[in-house]
C-alpha cells in the first residue's frame, strides 16, 4: 500500500508543476527554493508553513535512503533505526524502498514521504525542490562523518595521476551526484583534465556499479565517494589490493536527515530528538562504516562546501537541472534492464544433427 501511495504520489508530483503547495501568502524571501516555499529567515530551506491547516500529523511516517548502492541493502540495514523511530513517536515507521535520486524527491515533493536521507549532492534539490530540512548527518563519539572524492583504477592499470585519464573510459556516477560528478568538474581542470571534453564521460547510475566497473576492467577509472567504496571492502564485495587511489578531494559532508517542513512542530521536534539520541546496534553501526550516533547538522552551515561546488560548474540545483537529471536516470535504468534482459536470455540451441 506505502510502495502504491508513493509512486500515485510521485506521478501526481510530475504532472503539477506548480510544486506541494500553493502561495501561502506573500513571501518577503524565497532564495533558490521552489515557488510553493518560503525562507523568510534566510536560512536557506523552507519555513514552516504558517498556516495552520497546511500542518501535517501523519499517523504512518514514512522513510527513504538514497539509493547510492543497492537499495535493497537499506531496508534490512535500517529496521533498528526504524524501529527506533515507531517507539519513540510513537508513531509507525514503514520503509520506502527507491531507485534513483529523483524519485525519492518526488516522493517527499509529494507530501509522501516524511523523513528521508538524501546523499550529499541531491540533498541540495530535496531542499529547493521538495521542502527537505537537513537535520542530521551520521557521526562517532569525536565527530560526524565526512567522505572524500577517491578517483579508483585497478590496480595494475597504467594510470598514475589525473592527467593520465586522457583519452579514457571514466565512470562517472549520475549528473547531481557531488562526489560522482560535479565535484571532479570542479577540480579536475587545475589537475590537467577537462570531463567530456579530454576524457569520455560514462554514467554508471551509481557508486557501487563505478566500483564494480573498475573492479571489472568495464571503466578505467571512476571517482566515488570514499565512505561508500570503504563500505563495500569491509562488507567483502571487492577487495582492496585490486584498486589504486591516484587522487583524492577535501572532505565532504556525507548524506543528510532531512525532515518534511511541513510536519507539525512537535511532531517535527520528536523526530530530531529521537534521532539525536538513538545509537546504533553494532550490526548497523559495522555496515555504516562504524558512525554509531546522529550528529545535528545544518544546510546553511554544512552544505556550504557542496554549493560552492556547484557555483563553481554552473551547476544550479533548480527544477530544470532535476528534470533533465530524471531523464538521464530513466534512460540507464532503461539500458541497465534491456542489457540485464539480453543476458538472461538462454544461449540459442544448435541445430539437431541430419540423420544419415
Amino acid at each position: 500500500m506505502i510502495r502504491h501511495l508513493l509512486g500515485a504520489g510521485m506521478l501526481a508530483a510530475c504532472v503539477v508543476a506548480a510544486g506541494p503547495a500553493a502561495a501561502q501568502g506573500a513571501c518577503p524571501h524565497r532564495g533558490a527554493l521552489d515557488d510553493g516555499y518560503c525562507d523568510a529567515n534566510r536560512d536557506l530551506v523552507a519555513d514552516v508553513p504558517t498556516d495552520a491547516a497546511r500542518l501535517r500529523d501523519p499517523s504512518t511516517l514514512v522513510f527513504a535512503y538514497t539509493p547510492v548502492e543497492d537499495p535493497a541493502l537499506y531496508a534490512q540495514q535500517f529496521r533498528p533505526l526504524l524501529e527506533h523511530l515507531t517507539q519513540c513517536t510513537g508513531r509507525r515507521t514503514v520503509y520506502f524502498q527507491v531507485t534513483s535520486n529523483a524519485a525519492q524527491v518526488e516522493a517527499m515533493r509529494s507530501g509522501r514521504l516524511h523523513i528521508a536521507g538524501f546523499s550529499t549532492g541531491p540533498t541540495a534539490f530535496a531542499v529547493n525542490l521538495a521542502g527537505a530540512v537537513p537535520f542530521a548527518i551520521k557521526g562517532n563519539a569525536e565527530a560526524f562523518e565526512a567522505y572524500r572524492v577517491v578517483v579508483l583504477v585497478r590496480a595494475s592499470s597504467d594510470i598514475r595521476s589525473i592527467s593520465d585519464l586522457r583519452g579514457r573510459r571514466v565512470a562517472h556516477t549520475s549528473a547531481t551526484s557531488n562526489s560522482g560528478n560535479l565535484a571532479p568538474r570542479a577540480f579536475f581542470p587545475a589537475l590537467g583534465v577537462t570531463p567530456d571534453t579530454d576524457y569520455r564521460v560514462v554514467y554508471s547510475g551509481g557508486h557501487d556499479r563505478s566500483v564494480m566497473g573498475v573492479n571489472a576492467g568495464d571503466f578505467d577509472a571512476a571517482p566515488v565517494a570514499s565512505d561508500v567504496y570503504n563500505r563495500m571492502v569491509a562488507r567483502g564485495q571487492v577487495r582492496a589490493e585490486n584498486f589504486r587511489v591516484i587522487w583524492q578531494s577535501d572532505p565532504f559532508p556525507t548524506s543528510s536527515f532531512a525532515l518534511a517542513h511541513d510536519l507539525r512542530p512537535e511532531l517535527a521536534q520528536r523526530i530530531r530528538q529521537c534521532f539525536l539520541d538513538y545509537r546504533f546496534p553494532p550490526a548497523l553501526s559495522r555496515d555504516l562504516g562504524g558512525n554509531d550516533r546522529f550528529w545535528p547538522a545544518t544546510y546553511l552551515e554544512h552544505w556550504a562546501p557542496v554549493r560552492a561546488v556547484a557555483d563553481a560548474v554552473n551547476a544550479p540545483y533548480t527544477r530544470a537541472a532535476f528534470d533533465a537529471e530524471s531523464r538521464r536516470e530513466l534512460e540507464a535504468e532503461a539500458r541497465r534492464r534491456a542489457q540485464q534482459q539480453q543476458q538472461q536470455q538462454p544461449a540459442p540451441q544448435p541445430p539437431a544433427a541430419t540423420p544419415r
